[in-house]
Order: C-alpha cells, then structure tokens, then sequence
C-alpha cells in the first residue's frame, strides 16, 4: 500500500537550493531523504553595477527542479503539504499571468520561469547611505538597509522607472514559487518576510501605504501578508509527481525556519556562521518591539511563530570574510607565479592556524560593512614582526569574526535574558577548528555543536 504521508520542505538559498522530505515517525519527525543543489545564478546587474548583486531566477528554478527530480518518486507521491522558505530581504518582479512556463518533464509536470526579473537579492549595495536618507522614514521597528525590497523598488523608482511598468507582481524568491505552485494572482507573503522588505509594521501587520503613496511608491506590487504557518493554497496540479492539491504554506524566511529546526530551548542561544554569521537569543512571551528602530543598535527583531520575537545580531561578515581572505592568498600566489587551488588553501590556513596561540594581532574583519555601520570596513591593528604567519593572521581573522558578533550581542546580554548555553551551527563553524576554539573562548558558556540548522527541514516541520 502506499507510504506513510511526507512534508516536502524546500529552501532557496543564497548559494543552493535545498529539498527534504520529512516524515512523522514513533520516535517523532526524521527527514526520509534530502537533495542539496548548487545555483551557480550569480549575475551581472545591468543598471547598478558594480554595486548590484542579482541573481538569475531561471537558474533558480532549474536547480529546484533538478533537486526534486533526484528525490524518490514514491515518496513524492505521499506528500501532502510543501514549506518553502528562503533568502529575506530581496525582490524578485513577474508578470502575474506569465510567470512561469508550465511543462511535462521526465518526473511529472514541472515549472520554469519566464517572464520574471532577475532577483535582487540581499547582499545588494546598489542603495547607498546617502540614497537611503532622502527616502520617507518607515513606521517600522526595522531600520531600512540596502537589499531590502522596498528599498530596491524605490531606487527602480529613482533611476529606472521603466523597469518597474513591465510588471505588476513582487515578492521574494520564495513568494514567487508559491505563487507559481498556487496559481496565485496577487502574491501572499508572511510577516517575516514582510518585515524583511522595510516599511511594514509588525505591530498591525500592515504596510506603510500612506506613507509610501505620498512618495509614489507603486503599492499595487505589495504582496498581501499572512501568518507564519498558514496555507497559501493548494499545487494547481501535481509537480514532480506531488498530488495536484497538496496543500502549501505561505512562505518564510530561512532565517526563522533555521532557528525552528534546532530551537528547543527558551535558554538556548543560536550561533550560526555560514556565508554570513548569526546570534540568535528568543525574546520572552508577549515581547513588542518598540515602535521605532534605534539605528546604531546592532539587534534586530526577527518576528518568528505565534507572535514570538527572535533577537537577533545579524553580521554581514561571516564565511564570506574567510572566502575572501581565502582568495587573497590564491591570488598572491598567483601574482608570485605559483598555482594553489583555492580548495586546497582552506585546509592549510586552519592547520597553520591551529599550530599558534591566539596573539595580539587583531583583525577587525568588517570588510562587508554592517547594516548598523554600513561605512564601516575592516581594519587590522597591533601588528608586531613575530606575529605574520599566515597562522597567525588566520587566528586573528577567526578570532576577530566570533569577537565582531559578539560585541553585537555581548554576553552580558544573554546572560541577562537567561541563556544558558550556546547551539553552534552552520557550514563555516562545521568545517574550522579555529572558528570553534575561538568561539568556545570568546563566550563563558556550554557550546553544544552538530545541531544541524537546516532552513528546508524547518520549513516542513512548521507544516
């Protein structure tokens, strides 16, 4: 007979695309199986180079599509609800009735984009600190940053208005699947995700339309917004081999759903570091943020589930700093007429690194800025003749990652909220020693590892 019913979770990331299914089990939910696929969609903007950081949806789509193909058909065909999360902030625009292609494939029908923008994802710079001041104060508890969604529409708005008439439909990359799966004529969003895009107010869970109107923002390409954990709708027909009407929930962000995979404790702390790097700390019940942001705070307050609050220090710099440092020496050696794989310098630099105890060699390693400090890049100090090795500079950089998070969200303040240990999680921290020495000695308490922050299993456990 058929088998047990399956959660499909999926997770559109910065880098990848992540599928799991999920299944109910005596012992509680296990994740039956799971497909990882690489985007590859990095691409060149157009209109805002070099500051613009797009991505290609079509190749989004078609790692989705090549990650639910690998997936055993069998267990497709018992699933009975989707959750989708994905990367915050960004903004993807289509054509309501055009937004995708519909088409059979060697598993059943599958969707391709088509009449979409490319998506403008978080980590873009296009809207400079000079050109976020001349736009309308939100009434919002967020500060408005570069790559927030509505910040974006604004600069199409400013510098290519044009652009913005060819569509009449937006959200982020996750709404937009959803939006496909159910036929959906006007875009429904969550309030993370809402909140991620500026000029929303958590409080009454409505955008700031007054406000945006009087500075002809086009309001008609607002999603409406819903609660985590609701349904959006129901698959228009069967995907992959997933039944036609298999229910699917409104979008989330990844953030939330990576936090929900591994959160069980009120007293728990998330550290995660991956491409960028998180401090995450759950607020007490009933908590409000207040009515409007302070702008040199470090914290932001992520809306969660049941009308909790995550406080969290989101920094900018996390395993992207070491990539980038990692990419430094290759090209030095390059430079130098030497060719050293990248891959094979992520290695070495950790074993040098753990050969040298920490040093007075500082790294402030801000190299990507912070959204409370957007101008403010990296530096390096107290640097003495004995201390160069690349061990040396490594630990500093490590050390200086874990010290930058935590002067975001100091331990003072988690010890005051009740945290007593810490979950480490994330790709950065799994694969570096160094980073996980330097965090066990930076923070005075437990520091449990191996709790696997996976956004797509969120997703489905959320369902």
């Amino acid at each position: 007979g058929p088998g047990p019913a399956c959660v499909l979770g999926i997770d559109l990331g910065t880098t990848s695309v992540k599928a799991a299914l999920v299944t109910g089990t005596e012992r509680g939910l296990a994740v039956a199986q799971s497909c990882s696929r690489d985007t590859r969609a990095h691409s060149d903007s157009l209109e805002a180079a070099p500051q613009g950081m797009e991505q290609d949806v079509q190749k989004i789509i078609r790692a989705l599509n090549e990650c639910l193909a690998a997936l055993p058909q069998e267990q497709l065909q018992q699933v009975t609800h989707i959750g989708i999360s994905g990367q915050m902030h960004g903004v993807v625009f289509w054509k309501s009735d055009k937004g995708c292609k519909w088409s059979e494939s060697g598993t059943g029908p599958a969707f391709e984009a088509d009449k979409v923008s490319h998506l403008v994802t978080w980590q873009d710079g296009r809207c400079s600190p000079t050109f976020l001041s001349s736009l309308p104060l939100p009434q919002s508890h967020v500060s408005l940053a570069t790559g927030f969604g509505c910040a974006t529409v604004y600069w199409y708005l400013k510098n290519s208005p044009d652009f913005l008439k060819a569509y009449d439909a937006a959200g982020t990359i996750q709404d937009y699947v959803v939006a496909m799966l159910c036929d959906l004529k006007k875009p429904l969003m969550s309030v993370q995700n809402a909140a991620s895009w500026g000029y929303f107010n958590c409080r009454n869970k409505s955008w700031n339309t007054d406000i945006l109107k009087k500075s002809s923002f086009p309001v008609h390409l607002l999603p409406e917004v819903g609660d985590p954990g609701s349904i959006a709708g129901r698959t228009t027909c069967a995907w992959h081999g997933i039944p036609k009407g298999a229910k699917v929930g409104i979008a989330l962000g990844d953030f939330q759903c990576s936090v929900y995979s591994c959160l069980t404790e009120r007293t728990d702390a998330v550290l995660n570091i991956s491409t960028s790097a998180q401090l995450t700390i759950s607020m007490p019940l009933g908590f409000q943020p207040p009515e409007a942001p302070d702008p040199c705070s470090a914290v932001t307050y992520f809306p969660y589930f049941n009308g909790d609050y995550l406080a969290v220090a989101a920094s900018l710099n996390g395993g992207n700093v070491l990539a980038t440092f990692v990419g430094m020496v290759a090209q030095w050696t390059q430079e130098l007429g030497l060719q050293v794989q990248e891959s094979a310098i992520y290695p070495r630099i950790i074993q040098a690194a753990l050969a040298q105890k920490p040093s007075k060699l500082s790294v402030h390693p801000t190299i990507f800025g912070e959204r409370h400090l957007p101008e403010q890049l990296a530096s390096v100090s107290s640097i003495s003749a004995s201390e160069l090795s690349l061990g040396h500079v490594t630990r500093a950089l490590c050390r200086g990652l874990v010290e930058n998070l935590c002067s975001m969200l100091p331990v003072q303040q988690l010890q005051e909220t009740g945290v007593r240990r810490i979950l480490g999680s994330g790709s950065a921290l799994a694969r570096n020693e160094v980073l996980r020495q330097e965090v066990e000695r930076i923070f005075p308490l437990p520091v449990v590892y191996g709790k696997d922050v996976d956004a797509a299993v969120g997703a489905a456990m959320v369902m």
